[in-house]
């Protein structure tokens, strides 16, 4: 087995809106612009923060999630995407010990953490406490012995007063104290109704956010403690993931939609695609009137076509384009975004009419892990097959599934859900194939003989 030193720092805070995106994704820019190749990671299927992640380091950001690969892929994974770095960085998500509802720690920050032997930097919103922080510290710092919690950075910082008094509590703690940023105006980085607004749209004021970040790191972290935690992280027992090769006369052309209303992607889906053989080829359905040239199969993922419901709605011609290619039998693979922009309507505004059901936006959010079947045979998967999902969505599709569903799901609660019609395969679930490759490679072949 081959063995693997990457250095590497996992961004952890005790809850949510502590402040670790603005931290971990200033870290990241603070060390690329001292000339070190950094690899950006994220804890969890979030698809947003990764963008931020590539913004600041130029390198594509990767997710490592426990649910949906499985423990055993996360630090197979991490390699993959940080072979040839100098330091990796990897973002938490919720609060450290938090992970899938019911599931004790299973794809929580202090899972992968533990997966990836990495030390934790701590981010603690201190903007209303001085001495209790050295309670909450213990508190991390003590709940799990196999978690490392190697340093603390205090954020909300009011004064040099009360960052004084941080210190001289934590002073004690046996955890030191990595860095204080002061309680600043919000870096701008606007949210709606599943988050941050990607990269994608806002691609100079994201650029204006990430070099904020950066200036709020390089002030008030001690870089060189950081990166000497890093560098004490030592080796990982695991040789790095590849995706499996197939040897193929011709390559397929896989059209994936991107742009502004398609922004979510995992990395390794498109290594998957090229490694079975297909050329993949991006287009953006707001403003191409055509699908690449020679497309033998098409993959929609998620993003917020909600958004853009009349601009896609406008480009005719492309909506057309994507049903006589659904009509023709050509592998289609559509995931939540996708889902919408296949059916009949979005608000009222027409789609590609390639399923007979209609989308809505909702005041309710859907939100989870799940774990689902293949109903039947599809171009992804065998009937019988089982992955794991998440939705993410505040959107309702009439009907939520077809004649023959896409999957049978079995949380929250039992029910069928998705399209399976043709070579079509649309669905709310989001699904990383690194845990199955051989979704990849089927959809490859039947854009082969399609």
């Amino acid at each position: 087995m081959v063995t693997r030193s990457v250095p590497r720092l996992v961004v952890a805070a005790p809850s949510s809106g502590s402040g670790k995106t603005t931290v971990a994704t200033g870290l990241m820019a603070a060390f690329a612009a001292r000339g070190l190749a950094v690899s950006p990671h994220k804890v969890g299927p979030d698809y947003i923060d990764p963008g931020y992640h590539a913004l600041a380091t130029g390198r594509v950001g990767r997710n490592l999630d426990a649910y949906l690969c499985g423990p055993e892929l996360v630090a197979p994974l991490f390699l993959h995407g940080a072979r040839g770095c100098d330091i990796a960085v990897v973002e938490g998500v919720m609060g450290l010990y938090d992970g899938a509802a019911g599931e004790g720690e299973l794809a929580s920050t202090a899972q992968v953490a533990k997966l990836l032997r990495a030390p934790v930097v701590l981010v603690v919103d201190a903007s209303s406490q001085s001495r209790s922080v050295a309670a909450l510290v213990h508190g991390f710092a003590s709940f799990d012995p196999q978690v490392r919690i190697g340093g603390v950075i205090l954020n909300k910082v009011a004064s040099d007063r009360h960052e004084e008094l941080l210190r001289e509590a934590l002073d004690s703690s046996g955890v030191p104290v990595l860095g204080a940023l002061r309680r600043v105006a919000q870096v701008d980085t606007p949210s709606r109704h599943l988050g941050l607004v990607p990269v994608a749209e806002r691609q100079a004021a994201a650029v204006g956010a990430v070099a904020e970040m950066a200036a709020q790191v390089e002030r008030g972290c001690d870089l060189e403690a950081l990166l000497g935690l890093a560098r004490g992280a030592g080796t990982l027992p695991d040789a790095a993931w590849e995706p499996p090769v197939t040897a193929a006369p011709r390559r397929e052309v896989v059209a994936v939609a991107g742009g502004s209303a398609f922004t979510f992607s995992y990395a390794e889906h498109t290594e998957l695609l090229t490694a079975a053989g297909a050329e993949v080829v991006t287009f953006d359905p707001l403003r191409d009137e055509r699908l690449p040239e020679g497309t033998a199969g098409l993959v929609v993922g998620g993003g917020f076509p909600e958004v853009y419901a009349q601009e896609l709605s406008a480009n005719e011609p492309l909506r057309r384009a994507v049903a006589e290619l659904a009509l023709s039998g050509a592998p289609v693979a559509a995931e939540c975004a996708g889902l919408l922009y296949l059916c009949r309507e979005l608000d009222g505004q027409p789609m590609c009419g390639v399923l007979d059901a209609t989308a809505r936006m909702s005041d309710r959010l859907t939100l989870g892990y799940r774990d689902a079947v293949a109903v039947g045979d599809s171009v992804l998967a065998q009937a019988g097959t089982r992955m794991r999902g998440h939705e993410f969505h505040r959107t309702v599709v009439e009907p939520g599934a077809g004649a023959a569903p896409a999957w049978g799901v079995r949380a929250p609660v039992r029910r069928v859900e998705g399209f399976v019609q043709r070579g079509v395969h649309a669905s709310y679930l989001h699904t990383h194939w690194a845990s199955r490759p051989g979704v990849a490679r089927r959809f490859v072949e039947r854009c082969r003989t399609s």
